[in-house]
């Protein structure tokens, strides 16, 4: 036979999209010709491919006319993954492998010279597709690719550490497939429980602290403002050890897109993430892009935490590009030729100093900043962002003496089960966190006394409130009634749920 066909897939956002390599060997001058809108990664596998067939002691032939077609031709492909279904469909087409066999499997790899296979991006996308469309086809893969495909549920998958193990479970004849490569059991990896950093290393800050507590019952964003060394980006970084566990579904999705960038490790199953990109970061990095769109570091936050330091030093752009995720919990990219849309459930934290010098209103140091220079700085926040944040803080610095003598703070674990109590409110009663209340669960689940109802329209009035900014102070509210153990909303959950939305003070 001078024709085979291989099956595999090519990553499109989340999406891994099925794709036939066809091979076909023919008379004439010897060449190597790849097809198949294949980018410059996926064209050099001719020259991997060449030397893994020959240091594995496979006949390549050399003395054919080899035409590689990757179908459909009109979706991109790119890096390494297609060497091996390359390798064995061109071993197929030369009658070296059983090609009827090749029909049961879906192939991706990346072969070295030598013929190790190489882990690739995406495996978890794979088997996700997989189960998606009902294939009845296995996953064949690289050994640590196939890791991550088998905490999908119910996928078949197989891994192998060189071509070998692959090319002898397929040649002519019967084969003992068990003795030559593995087969993995699907199961989730056991969550790991090395701890994190705990709240008791935070002293002081009794608001701040409350604040964190009610962002994380609620999954609500987070914007400190403080004077430097205050404490913001300590109480950040322990965010994600109060939100709860996340459920097997949030652990797959928070997995697939890690796996994309090849930067899922099993160790960190269902830990929720945080991300902390450096200020300099373009609107590309934080909400993704490029051709073919990658992700960004708001969907690798997802399920978990994105955490904005020096706020008011990312560029503008980058921070407009937050508004829809903010709302939407997902980012769609949209380019002339493609379009890719990737899971961007996240917290935001983000914290800031209140000026330039970042003094304004302290009562350790003097502030030496003009009103302009004040107003200026924080007008690098615009209106629209400020009004998607639902909780914003004040963290004061305290004086050295009262930071020295200050006593050790609650332990994360006792807020953290505080927390998972009022989550566990919410979900019994509308089966989301209250940030993703939509407006007619709010009707149903929001449900406040007169006196509470007439705070909240009296502070909105007066504070000149848009529609969203009541409805996220009402969802706060919500969250603080959880934490106290309440079915209603009172007049004393809306007074501090106002108190968490007065904005920035300029002067």
């Amino acid at each position: 036979m001078s024709l085979s066909v291989v099956h595999s897939r090519a990553l499109l956002g989340l999406q891994a999209r099925p794709v036939l390599v066809e091979v076909h060997l023919a008379n004439g001058l010897p060449s190597f010709t790849l097809v198949g809108l294949a980018d410059t990664e996926v064209k050099e596998a001719r020259e991997r491919v060449r030397s893994a067939l020959a240091n594995c002691g496979l006949d390549f032939p050399n003395n054919k006319r080899i035409t590689v077609n990757l179908a459909p031709a009109d979706l991109p492909k790119d890096s390494g993954r297609f060497d091996l279904p390359i390798a064995l469909g061109i071993l197929a087409a030369a009658g070296q492998l059983d090609a009827a066999r090749l029909e049961g499997f879906e192939f991706a790899g990346e072969l070295s010279l030598g013929g190790q296979l190489r882990p690739v991006r995406g495996a978890l996308a794979m088997a996700l597709a997989a189960g998606r469309e009902g294939t009845p086809r296995a996953l064949a893969l690289p050994l640590a690719s196939a890791r991550e495909a088998a905490c999908v549920p119910g996928a078949c998958v197989y891994g192998a550490e060189n071509l070998m193990e692959v090319v002898q479970a397929f040649m002519p004849g019967p084969v003992d497939e068990g003795k030559l490569w593995q087969r993995l059991a699907t199961a989730d990896p056991p969550v790991s429980s090395a701890p994190g950093p705990d709240m008791t290393d935070v002293k002081g800050q009794a608001a701040a602290r409350r604040a964190l507590e009610i962002a994380a019952a609620g999954g609500h964003s987070l914007l400190l403002m403080g004077p430097p060394g205050a404490g913001k980006s300590m109480l950040a970084q322990r965010l994600s050890g109060l939100l709860p566990p996340m459920q097997a579904q949030e652990a797959l999705e928070a997995a697939a897109v890690a796996s994309l960038l090849g930067r899922f490790v099993p160790e960190r199953w269902g830990q929720r993430p945080t991300c902390a990109p450096h200020h300099t970061a373009s609107a590309v990095a934080l909400v993704g892009g490029g051709s073919p769109p990658r992700t960004g570091e708001i969907s690798l936050a997802h399920g978990g935490v994105l955490f904005l330091d020096e706020l008011p030093e990312f560029p503008r752009s980058a921070l407009e590009a937050l508004r829809e995720p903010l709302e939407t919990g997902s980012i769609r990219i949209v380019r002339a030729a493609q379009q890719a849309e990737f899971p961007a459930r996240f917290q935001l934290v983000a914290a800031m100093n209140p000026c330039p010098c970042g003094y304004l209103g302290s009562s350790v140091r003097a502030c030496r900043c003009s009103p302009d220079q004040v107003a200026r700085y924080q007008a690098r926040i615009s209106g629209p962002l400020l009004d998607r944040i639902d909780l914003q803080v004040d963290v004061a610095a305290l004086p050295a003496a009262d930071l020295v003598r200050a006593p050790a703070g609650e332990s994360s674990a006792s807020t953290a089960a505080r927390v998972r109590a009022a989550r566990a409110r919410s979900q019994d009663r509308q089966g989301c966190a209250n940030q993703a209340l939509s407006a007619a669960q709010m009707d149903a689940h929001c449900r406040m006394d007169e006196a509470a109802t007439s705070l909240l329209s009296n502070a909105a009035t007066r504070l000149a409130w848009s529609g969203r900014s009541i409805h996220r102070c009402l969802r706060v509210a919500r969250s603080i009634a959880d934490l106290a153990g309440s079915s209603r909303i009172g007049p004393a959950h809306v007074a501090e749920a106002v108190q968490y939305r007065r904005g920035l003070k300029t002067g």
